[in-house]
């Protein structure tokens, strides 16, 4: 009896010393091919095999990630750099982790019968601008081509664009803000032909800034245990990422088995996930320094109204991916 009872403990030692390390991610928005990597590195096992239970947590248009996570809510969250940046100076204090998403996805789409050539058509029109951070690079871009924001003929008027292409469609605005990998493709199914568009990348216009990066508070990388889940967490990650960009369709197929809204359609997020992989091709999840220079320069030349005031100081670690990619 006394060695069936040494047993049964040293079961339930050996269970709780391998007890699976939770981790919460708080994505950008709802479930789609743009998280594809999460999803498929649950989906294989990656996570589990660095001994990792992952929740990932759904966005959308009423969920703030940067407030989820600084209220514990999460561990880790998804977020572009420019609204990181600007948070970080506001006084939360978000840290860089990984940087996923070497390209930006993110362009102005225009009616080309407007005539618009180029950013210097852009005075006197309208043009469909998201918020909730995701502003940050038009507003730096307009104050780089020395245009102002706030409408008349030397200006652009900026209508706050919802998350769909209506503004566009029904002419409500010149230009809106698309998604390489999402909003132009609904341009598109919406019968738009592509000759009638007109289309500025901001990669192309040399003020694109990093998309999708990963992101903690900087107190928690104080903790060792903390840190060491994290490098498991984006090893695991990266894996999912990369599988993904090998096999799109079978990714975008994951993506719609974890789609709990039922909104998504297969055509829509094997489009999405081909162009997305495009954005992750050529990183293997550290970010690159020059990258970031180039961000925090867009972001700084801002005139008056700069996105920040003062070249951001902790804002980004290789700590984490140094160790992961080992």
């Amino acid at each position: 009896m006394k060695q069936l009872l040494m047993t049964a403990a040293a079961l339930a030692m050996a269970t709780t010393a391998h007890a699976a390390d939770e981790v919460k991610l708080q994505l950008k928005w709802v479930t789609q091919a743009q998280f594809a990597g999460y999803y498929v590195a649950k989906d294989k096992g990656f996570y589990d095999e660095e001994n990792l239970d992952v929740e990932v947590m759904a966005g959308g248009p009423d969920i703030a990630p940067a407030q989820v996570l600084a209220g514990g809510g999460a561990d880790v969250m998804l977020d572009w750099l420019p609204s990181a940046l600007s948070a970080r100076e506001k006084g939360l204090p978000l840290v860089n982790i990984a940087q996923p998403f070497k390209t930006s996805g993110l362009m102005l789409t225009c009616w080309k019968d407007t005539g618009i050539t180029g950013p210097q058509d852009f005075k006197g029109r309208t043009i469909g601008v998201w918020f909730f951070g995701n502003e940050y690079p038009f507003l730096s871009w307009m104050s780089q081509e020395g245009i102002s924001t706030d409408g008349g003929e030397d200006g652009v008027t900026v209508l706050k664009q919802g998350f769909n292409v209506d503004p566009l469609l029904q002419r409500q605005a010149d230009c809106i803000s698309t998604m390489t990998y999402n909003e132009f493709g609904q341009v598109l199914d919406a019968g738009v032909s592509e000759d009638e568009l007109v289309t500025f990348k901001y990669e192309d216009q040399g003020v694109a800034t990093q998309e999708d990066g990963i992101y903690v508070l900087e107190d928690n990388l104080k903790d060792p245990a903390f840190k060491d889940k994290m490098v498991r967490f984006v090893r695991a990650s990266m894996k999912g990422w990369k599988y993904a960009e090998e096999n799109p369709d079978e990714a975008a197929d994951i993506v719609l088995e974890n789609d709990e809204s039922g909104a998504q359609t297969e055509a829509h997020q094997r489009r999405m996930m081909r162009e997305i992989a495009k954005l992750t091709a050529g990183s293997n999840g550290a970010l690159d320094e020059a990258d970031y220079e180039r961000t925090v320069a867009t972001l700084l030349a801002g005139g008056s109204d700069p996105v920040i005031t003062k070249t951001p100081e902790g804002a980004w670690t290789a700590e984490i991916t140094d160790e992961a990619l080992k």
